[in-house]
């Protein structure tokens, strides 16, 4: 009984370029599906701890430092923001709304579990120094940086060559 070889892709153009787009695309696909879903704690779930949920923005100022968080589907009272050292912290929990389960299937639509992310200052604030707000699934923080930060910030002149 003889085996079907495979086409012999190696030497023309478009086999060279097979390998290099699979990886790329499946890359992509485990990147899409890492980002989809909220991490776990990092002793839990390994797999999970190089995502960016939530997703956020940072700007800085001469005098503070403003952090916007989308959280959807978070409640206020499952959100816990903490700043340890030069760290924020943002943990929390979303819990899945919708769930329907009948005698051959069972569906949940909706992501759940907790996540963890660390963003680092450069600064200890003072005590007193972060006002936070919630609202429509958006956490947003002022954090204002203390007098010795502002002080640490050095202007370098960059020569025309």
């Amino acid at each position: 009984m003889s085996r079907p070889s495979l086409p012999k892709t190696r030497d023309t153009a478009a086999g060279s370029a097979f390998f290099p787009s699979f990886q790329k695309e499946m890359n992509r696909l485990l990147d899409q599906f890492r980002s989809g879903f909220p991490s776990m704690d990092d002793e839990v779930s390994p797999m999970f701890s190089e995502t960016s949920f939530p997703a956020i923005d940072v700007s800085e100022t001469e005098d503070a430092i403003d952090v916007s968080a989308e959280v959807p589907g978070v409640k206020e009272d499952d959100l816990d923001v903490s700043i340890s050292g030069q760290t924020l912290i943002l943990k929390g929990t979303k819990s899945s709304d919708h769930e329907e389960k009948k005698e051959d299937y069972h569906l949940i639509e909706r992501r759940y579990g907790s996540f963890r992310r660390h963003i680092p200052l450069g600064f200890t604030p003072e005590a007193g120094a972060v006002e936070a707000s919630f609202a429509d699934g958006l956490l947003k923080l002022h954090i204002v940086k203390p007098p010795a930060a502002k002080a640490d910030v050095q202007k370098i002149d960059i020569k025309k060559s």
